[in-house]
């Protein structure tokens, strides 16, 4: 089994190069762990109010990720590794924000 692909496809023409040596993650992942580290810097400096609101912003914000990714994998058009992106950074933020919230209230339930 090759680990690798658990972490992302790495699919050539998804991904970008920098002097001919490929990313060692797609467009969309790199959109999603860039998003991940801006948030958590973010985070890091300013105090955020992870309410209720928020869930729902961070759900909206994972959406373009879902459609541009479902509409290509069942082939309605094709995208591009700048929309990928784009749409992997605006997801990872969601992503990373839902996360955030539901491991806080996890812990305000236990504790």
């Amino acid at each position: 089994m090759n680990y690798k692909n658990l972490i992302c496809h790495r699919k050539p023409e998804r991904s970008f190069f920098i002097k001919g040596h490929q990313f060692p993650v797609c467009a969309r992942c790199t959109g999603f762990y860039t998003g991940l580290v801006i948030f958590l810097i973010y985070n890091y400096f300013y105090e955020i109010d992870y309410s209720p609101n928020l869930l729902i912003i961070s759900v909206i914000l994972m959406i373009p990720t879902a459609i541009d990714g479902f509409t290509q994998l069942f082939e309605f058009r094709e995208s591009n590794n700048a929309l990928r992106f784009i749409t992997g950074l605006i997801g990872g933020l969601g992503l990373i924000i839902f996360l955030k919230i539901v491991i806080k209230w996890i812990i305000e339930l236990i504790i």
